[in-house]
């Protein structure tokens, strides 16, 4: 006894898409002669197989889902005797096991194993019969269930016969064929209403007898789009506002179905049309999902309300807005339904049509006086989530529209999230419409990242944006706002590009980090293994002297500890302990074993930067390491030569930036400037 639903065709998802993908653009009409040349095939296949009803649960479904529920077979291979599955081949069939499978099933009652069902890739149910040890003892399809007489007359629309069993003493009809499943249900299903008459005129008690699912025949009938049957059963006094487990009533699944006959049947009949389902939402909320204006304009005739929330607190204006539903919005807000509405979580409407790109939805609020300046999720406007989504023209209608002063109180600039999103093309807009290059983060927003940062600079270096940064460079931008400064996230990624716009623009490379204190320039930790780029900072002003300002001189030096640091801050390397009060000697940072390798090439470099200088311990030790170094202390052993003390003496005069100013020959200028040799990369 079979009850109408959709089943499966295959046990496994990919076979079913790949019959959904196959056969998507055909009618049910056509899967269902399709349906029909693979059962006989498969007949012809095996002398055992019979033709399938169309198997189903008690649950209504939508067409595609029917769709994936009908056997099919590819066009241009004619229908053959296998099936997709490898386990359900028939007869004939060649076993290499000793033991094949028994031809006959065998007798539950002794057997001693497991009973399987499945479903072959064709849609046929199989049943296997195996031992404990997993060895099969017989497959087979499995024993189709006779459905009843009278549901089978129901379904092929038999009238004449339906009539004969229902005058038939012994026929019960409030006996299901499944559970929950009586006659009236197969007749509001299969949209056969003269049949559905005749058995509320038999039995007028099943009229609200509820599926499993707690489907009534009304629910079930207004869900098949069957509106004779739906009439018939209101004209018998069938309950109209009777919901499902889901608490969804006929008018409400009507408005799903996006059927104004029948919403319009129902609400003639008195449907109640501001019930809630179990998510809160009402009739009038599913139609605007639809953009159905016509029933909407039913329901609000009806005495809809269209502003009940559901569960979330979202109204049916925001649903709109939300999906992009340009119609029902615009009968939604004639009607006056509040343009401003906020979900539970503070979202408004406009956000959400931003959020969702939504251009044309944004531009209708907008004209309504939408409020652009209602913090949504996580305290961002419009603007913030416009932008961060890369909606350029949406930004570019809501920027008039939105309050400076209330993006700043909301403690992020739209700046910061288009630098870190890379939306370069928004990231100028919003500076030519004024937005401040060098707002900072709130400290609450700060604390979010572990390097603290805060500018819209400094998210546009470490995603390594060279046009980013140019852009805000040139409109402004200040490169020594961040605690971890820009200049060292970029020496730490080994962009020679970045580093050269941040020091072009005022970038101080002596800066320290006040998390990691040291007694030398902090960006040189992550420049020393580049030297062209080590060298560049140090041309530039990085001060080499403190390099060589050693609290322990020529004594012996504590033994060396170090620990991994911050992979924000120190690039996960093994670094010198930070003594919070004194900070990391220059000595010991170029003692951690990743640095210590170049040793005497950062010395020597060094060395061209500094007059007469002093080589703690630590640092001749690295020097005596290596035999091809000892060079490098004679070059620091005093007296240093006059040109070098010269050109310190000027340097330290005029300033870096001044030398190319001065009167001199362009050799001795290259000479004030450390250009008298090359490194090799």
């Amino acid at each position: 006894m079979a009850a109408p639903s959709t089943s499966h065709s295959s046990s496994s998802p990919s076979l079913a898409l790949e019959d959904y993908s196959l056969y998507s653009n055909l009618s049910d009409d056509e899967l269902l002669q399709l349906a029909i040349e693979r059962s006989l095939s498969d007949m012809q296949c095996s002398p055992t197989a019979t033709p399938q009803p169309p198997h189903s649960h008690d649950g209504i479904h939508s067409g595609a889902d029917r769709k994936l529920d009908h056997p099919s077979h590819t066009p241009h291979n004619p229908p053959n005797c296998s099936f997709h599955d490898p386990q359900a081949a028939q007869t004939p069939a060649h076993y290499s096991s000793p033991n094949p499978p028994n031809e006959k099933p065998p007798d539950l009652k002794t057997f001693d194993g497991t009973v399987s069902r499945f479903l072959t890739g064709s849609g046929k149910r199989m049943v296997a019969y195996r031992k404990s040890d997993g060895s099969v003892v017989h497959i087979a399809p499995e024993p189709d269930e006779e459905e009843e007489p009278l549901f089978s007359a129901i379904r092929e629309g038999n009238v004449s016969k339906v009539r004969a069993l229902v005058m038939c003493p012994e026929v019960n009809l409030m006996l299901p064929s499944k559970p929950g499943w009586l006659a009236v249900h197969q007749a509001a299903w299969f949209g056969q209403d003269s049949c559905l008459q005749m058995l509320l005129t038999a039995q007028p008690g099943m009229i609200n007898k509820r599926t499993s699912r707690g489907e009534s025949p009304l629910l079930i009938a207004v869900s098949r789009n069957h509106l004779r049957c739906v009439e018939v059963l209101l004209e018998e006094g069938a309950e109209i506002d009777m919901p499902n487990s889901d608490r969804e009533t006929p008018l409400y699944k009507a408005c799903e179905k996006s059927n104004p006959a029948i919403v319009a049947t129902l609400l003639n009949h008195g449907a109640a049309v501001n019930t809630l389902c179990i998510q809160g939402w009402t009739a009038l909320q599913e139609a605007v999902v639809r953009n159905n204006v016509e029933i909407c304009e039913m329901l609000m005739m009806a005495g809809a309300k269209h502003n009940l929330r559901n569960i979330y607190g979202i109204t049916p204006l925001f649903t709109a807005a939300q999906t992009g539903q340009l119609a029902t919005l615009r009968f939604l807000l004639k009607h006056g339904a509040d343009i401003n509405t906020q979900a539970a979580d503070g979202a408004t409407a406009l956000y959400e049509a931003a959020k969702n790109g939504h251009q044309q939805i944004v531009e209708l609020l907008l004209s309504q006086n939408a409020d652009a300046n209602k913090p949504g999720k996580k305290g961002l406007l419009p603007i913030h989530i416009a932008t961060q989504k890369g909606y350029t023209k949406i930004v570019t209608m809501l920027i008039p529209v939105t309050s400076k002063t209330r993006v700043r109180r909301t403690g992020i600039s739209p700046l910061h999230l288009a630098a870190e999103y890379n939306r370069d093309n928004i990231l100028v807009m919003l500076i030519n419409a004024g937005f401040e290059v060098n707002a900072q983060l709130s400290v609450e927003r700060s604390q979010l990242y572990e390097d603290r940062r805060s500018t819209a600079l400094y998210f546009s270096v470490i995603n390594n944006n060279i046009d980013a940064v140019q852009t805000l460079l040139a409109n402004g931008a200040d490169p020594n706002l961040d605690v971890f400064r820009p200049l060292m996230v970029a020496a730490r990624q080994g962009c020679i590009q970045t580093i050269t716009l941040l020091v072009e623009h005022g970038a101080d490379i002596n800066a320290s980090i006040p998390t990691h204190p040291t007694t030398f320039p902090a960006v040189f930790m992550f420049s020393m293994k580049y030297l062209p780029m080590f060298k560049y900072l140090l041309d530039h002003g990085g001060d080499a002297q403190s390099c060589f300002n050693c609290m322990y001189g020529s004594q012996p030096h504590p033994a060396l500890k170090t620990t991994r640091s911050d992979g924000n801050v120190l690039h996960s390397q093994h670094l010198p302990e930070t003594n919070q009060t004194k900070g990391v000697q220059f000595c010991e940072m170029i003692s951690a074993p990743s640095i210590s390798r170049w040793a005497g090439p950062i010395i020597d470099i060094l060395l061209d930067y500094v007059g007469d200088v002093s080589l703690c311990s630590r640092l001749m030790e690295h020097l005596d390491s290596y035999s091809e170094w000892s060079n490098i202390k004679d070059k620091a052993a005093p007296p240093r030569p006059l040109l070098q003390l010269c050109r310190m003496r000027i340097v330290q005069m005029v300033g870096h930036w001044q030398l190319k100013r001065l009167p001199l020959p362009g050799s001795l200028i290259s000479f004030l400037q450390h250009q008298e040799r090359c490194l090799d990369d």
